[in-house]
């Protein structure tokens, strides 16, 4: 099946495709520019260079990141998918009230599946990408065929052992390599931010340069927001052959720079100490100002006199007061100048504690002793795991405390902020947002993709990285669920559960032109009505009817009677969908009735039975509903 309309009744179809990015910014283009349409609805570019007030001297060399490969980059984001997911409801914890996702799967495929139900509804992102390190990355050479490499990567299709990417320093293609791996991702990701989005991305020395480079491409030089040192180690390495590597970057951009601001820092016990109160001032704790600045005032160089009578000629050599004459008069009038306790001493002004914001600004030194390191980072995932094997602890795991520090500068407690991490590895990202939003009574929603990598020693409940990442999130949810009913007064984290979910080919067999017998001609009609994937069920179907409708995969399902049969209600009644195999006037009207704005059933409910099918799109038309058919 393809999209578009059945020609015997003339009904919309789900479309089984993800969104076409390209389509999708050329009808942007012209809503911008209308008077660069042509008369078949293309775009004049020639035009909208003169709308522009630009011309591009297409010959002449410019400025820009280019490596071999890239061309095919923008063809592969360009070419919509047309996978699914599928539940995995034995591998979920409380699968049907949970809004967070743990998406095994190649996480290109997947943000192309994401792209109508997460556009531009991302908080955060935050990545922890291959470093580029001379190992092999897991994802493979031929980046046009994500889909299929991955499903014979997984053994779900036949195939000889599909060979993934090695990427040694000695390939001549080594950087292009990671750069077409990273490249397709972070165009994708870049469209399901927030316009007020941020995504944060970690990187070692390595591939810092092409990163910025390509992410001031995708998401613009303008919005680069900061380049974050992370101190991930707590001694040297002495065994390094130049210099020890104790740092690694986490490089910021954001949606739009100019909507974007960071949330200020808790403000530590340490920071408030400074603040003290030795005249009981009723305005309360302040602490001591320098009165002097180098360059304030060119005239702010009067003498002071102090209440003990002691006169000041002036501040020190080659500096001035930091206030004019009349406004130091002023701030001493009114009792925010500090003279000392004997009234003697050089004037300082008064900074009281109230009048400082409730908070500090983030910097861009993150040390371990704020936010962890790489020891850390191993502990907490093997006390959320428990390998059988040590063989397994991963080297390059981050510690939960520094994408705390990432959620508290970027996410709002109760905004329902939605964090993606589609490099999500052993599930720290998660856990994060799980602890950070029993930490906060916050409501945060994580997204997590994960390809389903082999563990380097298959155990007995662990597999793959992706088995990994559901039993730390599991684990993470049972351990604040059990500490925090404990505790008097406190209830449990308002969602700690995920739904699991796996990416696979559509449900529905698609329709080709490619029949070359009478036998395979009758097969492919058959298709019109008969086209469910063998094995799949009705939750596999309503997963990809959620996900190509545009709804999230999150969205909550409800059952409901409809006439004689039950459906499947979403969104608070806005989406029905009915899978029966045996449709009639009365259930068609029973569901009109409900008053959805779209309603999706099966092709075969008609059994063919055309004059009942235009019957359903003139009722649904009639009240406003949109109708479409799989």
């Amino acid at each position: 099946m393809t999209q578009g309309s059945d020609p015997n009744t003339d009904v919309e179809r789900v479309d089984l495709q993800s969104l076409d990015v390209a389509e999708q910014k050329r009808q942007e283009l012209l809503h911008l520019f209308p008077e660069v349409r042509t008369e078949g609805g293309k775009i004049d570019f020639d035009r909208l260079k003169l709308t522009l007030g630009a011309a591009v001297d297409v010959g002449k060399e410019r400025y820009g990141l280019t490596w071999p490969g890239k061309a095919e980059c923008f063809r592969t984001i360009q070419t919509p998918s047309t996978a699914t997911l599928r539940p995995m409801r034995e591998e979920s914890v409380n699968f049907d009230t949970t809004e967070n996702l743990i998406i095994e799967g190649d996480n290109l495929e997947v943000l192309k599946l994401l792209q109508k139900a997460y556009l531009g509804k991302v908080t955060m992102i935050y990545i922890d990408p291959p470093y580029n390190t001379g190992n092999d990355f897991i994802y493979p050479d031929n980046y046009t065929e994500s889909l299929q490499t991955y499903l014979e990567y997984t053994g779900q299709v036949d195939a000889e052992g599909k060979k993934f990417s090695t990427n040694t320093e000695a390939d001549g293609r080594f950087h292009s390599k990671w750069l077409n791996m990273m490249y397709p991702r972070l165009h994708l990701a870049r469209n399901l931010l927030r316009d007020d989005g941020i995504m944060f991305v970690s990187i070692d020395d390595g591939e810092l340069v092409n990163l910025r480079r390509i992410l001031d491409e995708i998401l613009g030089e303008e919005n680069f927001v900061a380049q974050i040192i992370w101190q991930k180690v707590y001694s040297p390495k002495n065994s390094a052959r130049h210099f020890s590597a104790d740092h690694d970057y986490i490089v910021a951009y954001a949606r739009n720079a100019d909507e974007w601001r960071p949330q200020l820092l808790e403000r530590t016990a340490a920071m408030e100490a400074r603040y003290t109160n030795p005249d009981n001032d009723a305005r309360g704790p302040w602490k001591p100002g320098d009165l002097s600045a180098r360059n304030y005032y060119s005239e702010g160089t009067y003498p002071i006199v102090c209440p003990s009578g002691r006169r000041i000629e002036g501040p020190p050599a080659g500096s001035y007061w930091r206030y004019s004459e009349a406004r130091f008069k002023q701030l001493d009038a009114e009792g925010r100048v500090w003279w000392g306790a004997d009234g003697n001493n050089v004037p300082a002004i008064k900074r009281f504690l109230s009048e400082v914001k409730q908070g500090k600004v983030p910097q861009t030194l993150w040390t371990y002793s704020e936010v962890g390191h790489t020891q850390d980072a191993k502990k907490e995932l093997l006390e959320a795991v428990g390998f059988e094997s040590s063989d397994n602890v991963i080297d390059s795991v981050k510690p939960t405390g520094l994408l705390k520090r990432m959620l508290q500068v970027a996410t709002e407690a109760n905004d329902n902020d939605v964090v993606l991490d589609f490099f999500g590895g052993t599930g720290t990202t998660g856990q994060a947002v799980c602890e950070q939003n029993a930490a906060d009574g916050g409501n945060r929603r994580f997204v997590l993709v994960q390809l389903p990598e082999p563990l380097a020693v298959p155990e007995s409940k662990l597999k793959t990285i992706a088995d990994v990442t559901r039993a730390r999130v599991r684990n993470t949810g049972a351990r604040l669920t059990e500490r925090q009913s404990g505790e008097l007064g406190m209830s449990a984290p308002t969602d700690v559960g995920f739904r699991a979910l796996s990416l696979s080919e559509s449900n529905l067999l698609a329709w080709g032109n490619n029949a070359s017998t009478t036998n395979e001609l009758e097969q492919q009609l058959s298709l019109h009505v008969h086209h469910l994937r063998e094995g799949r069920t009705p939750d596999d179907l309503l997963f990809e009817i959620l996900l190509k409708e545009g709804f999230e995969p999150t969205t909550r399902s409800d059952s409901v009677e409809v006439a004689t049969q039950m459906a499947q209600s979403l969104a608070e009644g806005a989406l029905i969908i009915n899978l029966s195999r045996k449709l009639d006037l009365g259930v068609i009207r029973a569901i009109a009735d409900r008053g959805p704005q779209r309603v999706v059933c099966l092709d075969e409910g008609f059994a063919g039975n055309d004059q009942l099918k235009v019957n359903a799109a003139q009722i649904f038309k009639a009240k406003g509903i949109v109708f479409r058919t799989v």
